[in-house]
């Protein structure tokens, strides 16, 4: 502490955006953010400390290096949503009498929101969502503070079950750790996994929409952070995550904590092959619907990044196989245009995620010449050297030929505009985790397969973590732009997660992320994600079967991945 030579207060050394200044001892992270806010076109709602986040109301320190998070960024964005869901759930218990409700779970993401089921002694109609809205209203405009505090394990265990919250209470039976954070608004407590917002003033943009059997609180997109986008269901995916959720709720692995109790209990291989028991049907399911269209002949199969879609179309080509059909397997990415030629992103890189990095023309002149039965030579794209190349592969469509082709663009009729529509099947796969940390805490569909990514990226690429975190937000703004908005055109949508997979990969993800060293940009994301961890107990993976999707990203596939 430096002593300020005409008072006793003491002061606090802080270095902002390359300038030093000094506070009151006592002064928050809140107040400095209050005094830059207007450099920022985005609500500052977290402060980097170091290497270290700090919510709002935390006391600055000395010889601090500090720089602000908004909510353009991951990890202000996600405690934006984080505090929203405290705010519902305190209104809605207001609204509708916390002896009336039974349940409310944050079940998945969908549009730009969040999915809450909701059962208990009420009518969920048009009247009630209106008066959860005004209550959440009106706690934002009296700024009501989001309190923190900190007690120990077992004091969090009894609040836990006091408030009925079983599966927190069930979570932290498991948990190593000696203290619990709990937040509250008001007199209403819960326990979150992440960093939180100061007080409800912060939660301006926000609206909600009845949805089925529950609702929906959407939020603005993270590069509109004061927008709120409308509604539009994607009823397709929607069907799919609800379907998967009724599966983990029928195995009884819903959250971590049962999954943990799976593993405890000595019965976590029946889960295992449960598992792979309903994604093999599901994939048979999807073979006899193209069988039963014999004028299907492209099988375009697409998802974001990690989805296991190299395993899902070995294990689908088995399927259409035996269904009397003989599946060939084509990349798209063969077709990218020679390197010198790749479009350049708004960073000036090189995007090998743009349309434009497929020699469309190409792919469609040889695609319709197979369609008419003629024999083409297909390239094979030479990674090391940039070119495309040609090697003898000949193809030659038979009556019960089908292509199974891979590449992101396969559900965007652009890629294969030539071609026929009742020619082509698609397929949309990605990995929509249905897991939860408990009921208001959900598990990131992104979180697990960027550890999916960067174990693989390790084991055959010899790629750090830190690299494949570093590049995560570049790829996914690939996916919002390239995939995702086609991903309603599918004619069949496929979930490649597995309720069980945390738990396996744990133990190939912990050493990557441990390498990644303080003083490394990355640490931050590394220290969220090993914290994250820690509430799964491991499952070794000798019992997975080699065929199995995980087994593209740790190794010992019986495929060639």
């Amino acid at each position: 502490m430096n002593n300020n030579k005409d008072s006793d207060t003491e002061l606090c050394t802080v270095s902002i955006n390359e300038s030093i200044k000094s506070y009151p001892a006592d002064t928050t992270y809140e107040q400095i953010a209050k005094e830059y806010q207007s450099q920022y076109d985005s609500d500052i709602l977290l402060v980097l400390e170091g290497n270290k986040l700090q919510e709002l109301f935390k006391k600055v320190k000395n010889n601090s290096r500090i720089s602000f998070i908004t909510m353009k960024d991951t990890a202000g964005y996600s405690a934006y949503q984080r505090s929203a869901v405290l705010l519902f759930l305190k209104s809605f218990y207001d609204v509708a009498g916390t002896e009336n409700v039974n349940k409310i779970k944050v079940d998945f993401s969908i549009s730009s929101g969040l999915y809450c089921s909701i059962t208990g002694n009420f009518v969920l109609d048009e009247e009630l969502m209106l008066k959860v809205k005004e209550r959440m209203l009106f706690l934002v405009e009296k700024k009501i503070p989001i309190k923190k505090r900190t007690i120990g394990t077992d004091d969090a265990l009894e609040i836990f079950h006091k408030h009925g919250m079983y599966d927190k209470e069930n979570l932290f039976r498991y948990r190593r750790v000696s203290k619990a954070n709990i937040y509250s608004l008001n007199e209403f407590e819960d326990y979150y996994y992440g960093y939180m917002l100061p007080d409800a003033g912060y939660i301006k943009y926000f609206e909600l929409y009845l949805f089925d059997q529950g609702i929906v609180i959407q939020f603005p997109k993270k590069n509109m952070p004061a927008t709120v986008p409308p509604f539009f269901p994607p009823k397709k995916l929607f069907r799919v995550l609800k379907e998967s959720s009724r599966c983990s709720n029928i195995l009884g692995v819903d959250t971590v904590g049962a999954l943990n109790d799976r593993m405890v209990s000595g019965d976590i291989k029946d889960i295992i092959l449960a598992e792979e028991a309903l994604q093999e049907i599901k994939i048979g399911e999807i073979a006899k619907m193209i069988a039963d269209k014999r004028d299907k002949k492209f099988i375009m199969i697409a998802g974001p990044s990690s989805s296991g879609k190299t395993t899902f179309s070995h294990r689908l080509s088995i399927q259409l196989f035996a269904h009397g059909l003989t599946p060939h397997p084509i990349a798209v990415d063969d077709y990218f245009v020679d390197r010198e030629h790749t479009p350049k992103d708004e960073f000036g890189k090189n995007d090998y995620e743009s349309l434009k990095a497929i020699d469309i023309e190409q792919f469609n002149k040889d695609m319709t010449a197979l369609l008419a039965g003629e024999k083409v030579e297909l390239p094979v794209f030479n990674f090391k050297t940039g070119k495309r190349e040609y090697k003898g592969n000949m193809k030659q469509l038979g009556e019960n030929d089908v292509l199974v082709i891979e590449g992101i663009h396969g559900l965007n009729d652009e890629l294969s505009y030539t071609l026929p529509k009742e020619s082509k099947f698609k397929i949309y796969i990605s990995a929509l985790t249905q897991l939860n940390v408990d009921e208001h805490n959900r598990i990131r569909t992104t979180d697990g397969r960027l550890i999916r990514r960067m174990i693989r990226d390790a084991r055959t690429r010899g790629i750090p973590a830190k690299q494949t975190i570093s590049m995560w937000d570049s790829v996914r703004r690939g996916e919002e732009k390239n995939i995702f908005p086609f991903q309603e055109e599918a004619d069949v949508m496929f979930n490649s997660a597995l309720n069980y997979e945390l738990a396996v990969l744990k133990q190939y993800a912990e050493p990557l992320l441990f390498s990644i060293g303080k003083e490394e940009p990355e640490y931050v994301e590394a220290k969220r994600l090993l914290k994250f961890l820690d509430y799964f107990l491991g499952i070794s993976s000798e019992g997975l079967p080699n065929n199995s999707i995980i087994r593209e990203f740790i190794g010992g596939s019986c495929f060639h991945v």
